[in-house]
């Protein structure tokens, strides 16, 4: 079988740090989907709009190299532990396919890009292709009492985030409650911890520097990209 995007999303996020690592937990955070030229009938998104959630399938494209283990250590276990590639959610994958359920917000269908779907919570970079969009439905998708097997042993531990007022000036509210969401679900790789070293994260057209010192987090200057 051979596959094709059928569309691009389109984030706040340029690079993939800093990027929530499920969907749907940082609900403020706002995307947008375009699709390519050859897809942009309207009558391919006609009753869409009577839909809260959509699945998107989607490519991990900035992987720079290709699955070879078995296992893969999930920051959630603090990225020591290793548990094996198909019981996580891992973007190192023999078919680096993502999936994430997304609100929809609004669909726009005479753009001069064609129809754009516009959704909230989506946990994509800026360019990621795009494969199949499918409506969410909850009698089917919907399993609230289900096990989420190691999740359940491991309650999110959120970073107290500190953004001064002449960074925070620099985006809309909207952006901003996404960028301190993002941040305080602590975007460093789990095994770094040392509280002198400056990290750069990309977004919404800014160079965000901070560093943490155990459970606090201070952006430290924004740079215009």
């Amino acid at each position: 079988m051979e596959i094709t995007p059928i569309a691009t999303f389109h984030s706040p996020f340029k690079d993939k740090f800093g990027i929530p690592r499920q969907s749907g937990i940082v609900s403020a955070l706002e995307g947008t989907i375009v699709f390519l030229p050859q897809f942009r009938n309207p009558d391919s998104l006609r009753g869409i709009e009577e839909f809260d959630y959509l699945w998107l399938i989607w490519e991990f494209s900035a992987n720079k190299h290709a699955a070879t283990s078995p296992t893969v250590r999930p920051p959630r276990l603090g990225g020591n532990t290793r548990i094996g590639v198909y019981a996580t959610r891992s973007p190192y994958r023999h078919n680096p396919l993502g999936l994430s359920a997304v609100k929809l917000a609004k669909v726009e269908l005479d753009t001069p890009q064609g129809p754009v779907i516009h959704v909230a919570g989506a946990d994509l970079m800026d360019g990621t292709p795009i494969y199949d969009i499918k409506p969410y439905v909850a009698y089917a998708d919907a399993h609230p009492e289900a096990r989420s097997g190691f999740v359940d042993l491991c309650d999110w531990q959120l970073l107290e985030v500190d953004i001064p007022q002449e960074v925070a000036q620099l985006f809309s509210p909207q952006q901003l409650e996404a960028l301190r969401h993002s941040l305080a679900l602590d975007p460093r790789p789990h095994y770094h911890d040392d509280p002198t070293k400056v990290y750069g994260m990309r977004f919404a057209g800014h160079d965000i520097h901070f560093n943490v010192d155990g459970k606090k987090l201070k952006v430290i200057n924004s740079n215009n990209l």
